[in-house]
């Protein structure tokens, strides 16, 4: 099962690239806005795989948002394939490195990106998103409590991030306005051959940077969610963004880093891509 954000508008993807209306093709039963279904995604769901009807109208890729747009919380997770913490020249952890994205940095997959000041750079990650309250949930039973997968980039300014004396700033470092891109769809894990494998990177101007498999995490979907939620509840429509493979600007000699006009596209296997360009701030007088 596939859903998206069509123009503010919780969608039903049938067939390759087709969607229905959801509130207009359950009468009402669930409402248009995208945010609520995570509330009640067991009884969607029921629904949605019972729903045999015909797509209703093709997809345009320009009118996505976020699948997940107001997450309650927002999981990044650090260090969490070796070839990313080998190019860090960071050892290995023991246990999932954690912080936090802001909700606000939130956006959908074919949005303008504001470039700041500074040094921003890229991490395309597969990002895992909770479809009920989980609290102390073993890994064996995690898949139960995730909605589904989407995909997300972890945009990050290193200079604000990592500078100054620690505790270093990392949660304000990757939370600019719209460093937080997640899309185009949200995709059941039932939709994959192994949702434990999925290939996932990046290609700024063309040009591939990072390509990854989810098979290579440190710490697995399962893991995550019961190292977060065994110290606090995780919240229907909470985003954890898994953690991203090497190949990163700022690891580059010299650094390649994100600049106004060049354009990212960050994709996933069985999920789709996202297509971003970085533009200058406004100038006020």
């Amino acid at each position: 099962m596939r859903i998206y954000n069509v123009a503010g508008r919780l969608t039903l993807g049938v067939g390759a690239d087709g969607g229905v209306d959801v509130e207009t093709a359950s009468g009402g039963r669930f409402p248009a806005a995208v945010q609520p279904v995570y509330e009640v995604w067991a009884e969607f769901c029921a629904w949605a795989r019972g729903y045999d009807g015909p797509a209703g109208f093709a997809i345009d890729p320009g009118q996505l948002g976020p699948p997940v747009p107001r997450p309650p919380q927002v999981f990044g997770i650090g260090l969490n394939y070796r070839d990313h913490a080998a190019e860090a020249g960071l050892a290995l952890p023991d246990r999932p490195t954690v912080f936090t994205k802001f909700p606000a940095s939130v956006t959908g997959p074919r949005a303008a990106i504001v470039r700041p000041p500074g040094s921003v750079d890229f991490e395309a990650e597969l990002v895992a998103v909770i479809g009920r309250r989980a609290e102390k949930i073993p890994a064996a039973r995690a898949w139960d409590y995730v909605a589904g997968l989407t995909a997300g980039q972890d945009l990050s300014e290193r200079e604000l991030q990592t500078g100054g004396p620690p505790p270093q700033q990392f949660s304000m470092g990757k939370s600019f306005a719209g460093f937080a891109p997640i899309g185009p769809a949200l995709v059941t894990a039932d939709e994959f051959p192994d949702a434990g494998d999925i290939g996932l990177g990046c290609l700024v101007n063309g040009q591939q940077m990072q390509h990854g498999r989810t098979r290579d995490l440190i710490f697995s979907i399962p893991q995550l969610v019961e190292f977060l939620s065994g110290v606090l509840p995780l919240l229907p429509g909470d985003l954890i963004f898994t953690g991203t493979p090497s190949g990163i600007g700022w690891a580059r000699k010299p650094p390649l880093l994100l600049q106004v006009g060049d354009e990212l596209v960050t994709w996933a296997d069985g999920i789709g891509e996202m297509r971003h360009h970085f533009v200058a701030p406004s100038i006020h007088p």
